[in-house]
């Protein structure tokens, strides 16, 4: 421990009982952050990161050990610790019928600033935030970004010395994420303040001057990204297979042996091995192309975690998920041309066109607020089209609306399921809803305990899963009618990149067995999964074709190999620029 820390964790210890179940969510955690840097606090769902910011903010008395932040004891000194940090959680308790003005009055009372202090810092916050043109905008009228940077003024309107951010870049598209960033950073530099930040994002780990990695409760390693990075030096690789779309091959070469990831990345996949050397595995295939590239901090976070599950990726090859046989037609699947959608004076969707083929993954991208999930919603037929022409599985939704929702699954942004029902029950509530009875209800929900790994859960109520196992179950339930089309918004949010891999693995095997899959993402990695992309902006489509041809539409000769976000930050940024010309 370092004696100028701004927090000391010796020997913390904390457990939850729920029911007459123990969950023990930290393990004697003993670890320091030094101030005036950002440490980033990573690690899958359920790992203890939320718990250990609530015990550091004061707010939960852990069963052993302690907690200084500040010089104070976290526990016994709870009022004064909180009194000088800043505390933003996952749901941050906004006012949405409140104006973006009335909820600084309302922070800067809770938090007893003085009145002569409020403008000038209002003004700053503002300014920062670039809020500044909305602050009669009611809080529940802005974007997902727009929210999470009120929520971000609202914590700061008194200055901390240290700052808590649990996930604050869930859920917001790529440029909301470096706008964030940026105010992250302008307070480290210019106010010299600390941030502890949990992530799930680990590109954004890499920006942290520390990493700490929780797993299971306990510290699987602390240190700066770097250093988990050149661990990793020899064992990362470019592969590619002529004739063969990555996809493919990614799920070939994932789970094979000394394989620790396969993960798509661009022309490529991207593959980690167990060793400095490829294996057999992957030689003696005909046609395999391999270079070594440089290693990230994911690559030694997926193999520390994927070596205490025994070394190799758990593969998901969805058996019995398929399209019945007759169901499905060939060709197009979903039409779209025309299509409009106005709320009052605004129009969140204003005249979009393309199509899908069965089997194809379609990729919806765009900034909150880009009519991502309108459009879904009228696709699944559960908001009716302003104008415009829908046609899913052969069926025009302005006249068989309930028949097309027959033929497709949902899974929608936020969970939806029955939080005071059991995951049986959830399932169960499921088949019955789409028409299953008999031998069959029995067969669907069996292979879904299964092919989910949910039989552990089975008696939970759905409310009390770890986020992972919630976004299962999510997708089970929409699976259970074997749907020709999966319509999934945003299905990875806030899951960790395991989990994430996983439930890729989960679409990619739909597809290759025939099902249709249209996905919102705000992962732009996971956008290279998709056979093509449809990037949206202000209810409009910008770009729409093949990944890698979108990449090359952001390509100069300073960045002459850009990634899907860049991509997705030029045609954005391009797009304001135009409108307010």
């Amino acid at each position: 421990m370092t004696e100028d820390a701004i927090l000391v964790a010796e020997a913390l210890t904390k457990s939850f009982r729920v029911a007459d179940r123990v969950t023990t969510a930290l393990t004697g955690v003993s670890l320091s952050i030094r101030p005036g840097v950002v440490t980033g606090l990573i690690g899958p769902d359920g790992a203890g990161k939320t718990t250990f910011m609530r015990l550091a903010a004061g707010l939960l008395v852990p069963d052993a050990g302690r907690i200084t932040v500040l010089g104070l004891h976290a526990t016994r000194d709870a009022l004064a610790v909180q009194a000088m940090l800043g505390y933003m959680p996952q749901r941050f308790g906004l006012y949405e019928d409140l104006t973006v003005q009335e909820n600084l009055d309302l922070y800067a009372d809770l938090q007893g600033v003085p009145r002569g202090e409020r403008e000038a810092r209002y003004a700053e916050l503002m300014h920062m935030t670039g809020l500044a043109p909305f602050t009669r905008r009611l809080a529940g009228r802005l974007s997902g970004g727009m929210k999470q940077k009120l929520g971000l003024a609202c914590t700061l309107i008194r200055a901390p010395r240290l700052l808590l951010l649990d996930e604050p870049t869930v859920g917001v598209d790529p440029v909301s994420r470096r706008e964030l960033w940026a105010i992250i950073d302008r307070l480290v530099r210019s106010e010299g303040m600390s941030v502890l930040l949990s992530t799930a994002y680990l590109d954004e780990a890499e920006r942290c001057a520390e990493v700490i990695l929780l797993h299971e409760g306990k510290v699987l390693d602390h240190g700066p990204p770097s250093a988990m990075s050149e661990r990793m030096m020899g064992r990362t690789w470019a592969v590619s297979m002529a004739g063969k779309r990555n996809r493919d091959l990614q799920a070939d070469l994932d789970g094979q042996h000394d394989v620790v990831d396969a993960l798509v990345q661009g022309d490529h996949v991207r593959l980690v091995t167990a060793g400095r050397a490829l294996p057999e595995s992957v030689t003696r295939q005909a046609g395999i192309a391999a270079r070594e590239v440089a290693p990230r901090f994911e690559d030694g976070f997926i193999d520390l975690l994927r070596r205490r599950q025994g070394g190799t990726a758990h593969v998901a090859a969805m058996d019995g998920a398929a399209v019945p046989e007759g169901k499905s037609t060939d060709g197009v699947v979903i039409r779209v041309s025309g299509l409009r959608r106005r709320f009052g004076e605004f129009w969140a969707v204003d005249g979009v066109d393309f199509e899908i083929r069965r089997g194809e993954i379609f990729g919806l991208l765009g900034a909150n607020g880009a009519g991502k999930t309108t459009t879904f919603r009228m696709l699944c037929g559960l908001l009716p089209a302003s104008a415009g022409h829908l046609e899913v599985a052969g069926l025009d939704l302005r006249h068989a609306a309930s028949a097309a929702r027959a033929r497709i699954g949902y899974m929608s942004q936020k969970f939806s399921l029955y939080g005071n029902l059991s995951v049986t029950q959830n399932l169960d509530f499921f088949a019955s809803a789409y028409g299953l009875s008999g031998s069959l209800r029995k067969q669907r929900i069996d292979w879904a305990v299964t092919e989910f790994e949910l039989a552990a859960f089975a008696d939970q109520l759905s409310a009390e899963l770890p986020l992972g196992y919630k976004q299962r179950l999510a997708m089970a339930c929409a699976l259970m009618h074997s749907p020709e089309i999966l319509f999934l918004d945003e299905p990875t949010s806030g899951v960790d990149p395991l989990a994430r891999r996983e439930f890729w693995q989960r679409i990619n095997a739909l597809a290759r067995q025939g099902v249709t899959v249209l996905v919102t993402t705000h992962f732009m990695e996971e956008a290279e999964y998709c056979d093509r992309l449809a990037i949206m902006a202000l209810g409009r489509i910008l770009a729409m074709d093949e990944p890698t041809v979108i990449k090359a539409l952001a390509r100069t000769a300073a960045n002459p190999e850009p990634s899907m976000e860049d991509a997705f930050i030029h045609l954005v940024e391009d797009t304001a620029v135009a409108e307010a010309a």
